[in-house]
C-alpha cells in the first residue's frame, strides 16, 4: 500500500518539466555570479599590469578583457560631455569625457577624466581646461558605462554650446555630434593624486551583480522544491482511502 494515488500522466509529466526548468534556470543564474565575479577578479587585477600599446590592444580586441593602454595623441579640448552622475556623492556631480584624436588613427577615443563633485547648487562644477599640445594618456580600456531607458531621446542635438549634459552616455550618439567615428570602448585615466578629478576603478555591476544573481538561483530552486511539494500534496491519500 502507497500513501500517494496514482497520479495522472500530464500531472507527472507537468511536474517535471517545472523541476527540470526551475533547475535549470538556478543553475544559469548561479553561472552568472560565477561570470560576474570572475570579471570583478580580471578587472581588479588590470589596474596594476603593465600599460599596453593601444594600437595592438585595438588591433587585436578581447570582448572581456580589461587592458590598461598607453595612447599618444591629443585631446579636442573644446568638446567635452558631462554625465549627470550624482551616485558618487550626496553633493551630485558629473563624469567628464573628452574626446582624443590618437596619432595615426582616424577614429576618436573617447576618455573618461574622471569624475568632479558637486557644490550642491545644482550647477555643474567649474572644469579646468584641458591642453592642447600632444601627450600620453595611460588607463584601462573599458565599455562605455551602460545606461537603461532613454528617456527624452538624444539630449546632445538640442545643446549648441559646449560643455554638453546627459543623464547617459550613448557613444553612438556622441559619434554623431562630434560627426566622427568613435572606438567602441572608452578610455577610463588612472589615478592621479594631483588631478582634480576623482578616479576610482570600478566595474559598475550595481543593477545586477553576483549577489542577486545567487538570490535568483535560491528564488527559484525554491521554486522546484515547491512543484515537487504541491504534487505530494494533491496527491497523498487521504485517511480511509486505500
Amino acid at each position: 500500500m502507497t500513501w500517494l494515488r496514482r497520479p495522472a500522466w500530464w500531472a507527472v509529466l507537468l511536474t517535471l518539466a517545472a523541476v527540470l526548468v526551475f533547475a535549470r534556470l538556478g543553475i544559469w543564474q548561479l553561472h552568472r555570479a560565477d561570470y560576474k565575479e570572475a570579471l570583478l577578479r580580471r578587472y581588479a587585477a588590470a589596474a596594476g599590469r603593465p600599460a599596453q600599446d593601444f594600437a595592438a590592444v585595438t588591433a587585436n580586441p578581447v570582448e572581456d578583457g580589461y587592458p590598461r593602454v598607453r595612447v599618444n595623441g591629443h585631446y579636442l579640448a573644446d568638446r567635452l560631455y558631462l554625465l549627470d552622475n550624482p551616485k558618487h556623492d550626496e553633493m551630485g556631480g558629473v563624469e567628464v569625457y573628452a574626446p582624443f584624436q590618437p596619432e595615426h588613427a582616424n577614429q576618436l577615443l573617447l576618455v573618461d577624466l574622471g569624475f568632479l563633485p558637486g557644490n550642491g547648487s545644482g550647477k555643474a562644477p567649474q572644469l579646468p581646461p584641458l591642453p592642447d599640445a600632444a601627450l600620453t594618456l595611460q588607463g584601462l580600456y573599458q565599455p562605455p558605462p551602460g545606461h537603461g531607458f532613454e528617456m527624452g531621446g538624444d539630449a546632445l542635438v538640442r545643446q549648441a554650446q559646449w560643455p554638453k549634459t546627459s543623464i547617459y552616455l550613448d557613444l553612438p550618439q556622441v559619434a554623431a555630434d562630434l560627426h566622427a567615428t568613435l572606438y567602441p570602448r572608452v578610455l577610463v585615466l588612472d589615478a592621479d593624486p594631483a588631478a582634480i578629478y576623482v578616479r576610482v576603478h570600478t566595474l559598475d555591476l550595481s543593477s545586477m551583480p553576483p549577489a542577486r544573481h545567487r538570490a535568483y538561483a535560491f528564488q527559484w530552486f525554491a521554486f522546484a522544491l515547491a512543484a515537487v511539494v504541491l504534487f505530494v500534496v494533491l496527491h497523498r491519500k487521504r485517511r480511509g482511502q486505500n
